[in-house]
């Protein structure tokens, strides 16, 4: 069955219940990362390996956010970049991926208002240019995934849910993301990116150089439409294969919307 933006999406802005603590979705880690789960942890005894999986949820304590910065500020640390603590915004969310209480994945969600987006800092020209043709713009900021139990499902399932929470709920037609140029390869060939602006020094981040990315939400919808879902079966070689199916994106919604 396929989903269809008439079928699933409400008004933008339209209010959600308000309890996020619950488990949106969650799957099987793949069997080579089961295993490596098991095997991190001393003293872990007769626990299958159906039994360890990738919960996908909200954060909405300040533990959440503490939690969450921590895995950003290693990840980024890793590359030589700083990052700054994660904070609540009224127009933003950050999701979460866990395996057994442990943060392995993470993204904020940032939908345009009265308070801007991060990316009007440095790119205000080029995202008022979006705004000026009509465009709905988001963003996606502090994307960072542990290396030693994420993998290919679980970044593609948290992008998918980001996907889902800004543009079938929010009404977001169009993704902004600042990356440093060393990964413009990863999101333009993995997501479909493209770079609307120059690359300029980030002062939030030690002067480090940053490039803003684009991408048409509508060409998300598409890719997911073809190829969600499919995994290794796709010969499709970006991450859409990753995201979950057509059928599951309307399962998430009508969980999401009706607090099920």
């Amino acid at each position: 069955m396929m989903t269809t933006m008439e079928n699933v999406m409400p008004p933008p802005n339209q209010k959600l219940p308000e309890d996020f603590e619950r488990t949106i979705i969650d799957i099987p880690a793949p069997a080579p990362l089961r295993e490596l789960c098991l095997n991190l942890e001393d003293g872990v005894q007769q626990k299958t390996l159906d039994e360890e999986r990738f919960k996908f949820r909200f954060a909405t304590s300040q533990e959440a956010l503490r939690g969450a910065s921590l895995l950003v500020q290693k990840r980024y640390a890793w590359r030589g970049y700083p990052a700054n603590p994660l904070k609540k915004y009224p127009n933003r969310v950050t999701l979460l991926t866990t395996t057994r209480e442990r943060i392995v994945g993470t993204v904020t969600i940032g939908y345009d208002s009265e308070e801007g987006l991060f990316a009007d800092e440095l790119y205000k020209s080029e995202v008022d240019a979006l705004r000026a043709r009509g465009a709905r713009v988001g963003e996606l900021n502090k994307l960072a995934i542990d290396h030693t139990l994420g993998s290919k499902h679980v970044l593609g399932g948290i992008i998918h849910l980001a996907y889902i929470y800004g543009s079938l709920i929010h009404g977001c037609t169009d993704a902004v993301i600042e990356v440093v140029p060393r990964h413009k390869q990863f999101y333009s060939a993995m997501l479909g990116f493209e770079q609307l602006g120059p690359e300029r020094p980030n002062p939030k981040a030690d002067n480090a150089p940053a490039l803003l990315m684009h991408l048409p939400l509508d060409h998300m919808a598409r890719k997911i439409a073809e190829v969600g879902g499919k995994g290794r079966d796709s010969d499709d070689s970006s991450l859409y294969p990753y995201f979950f199916s057509p059928y599951e994106q309307e399962g998430i919604m009508r969980r999401l919307l009706n607090g099920g």
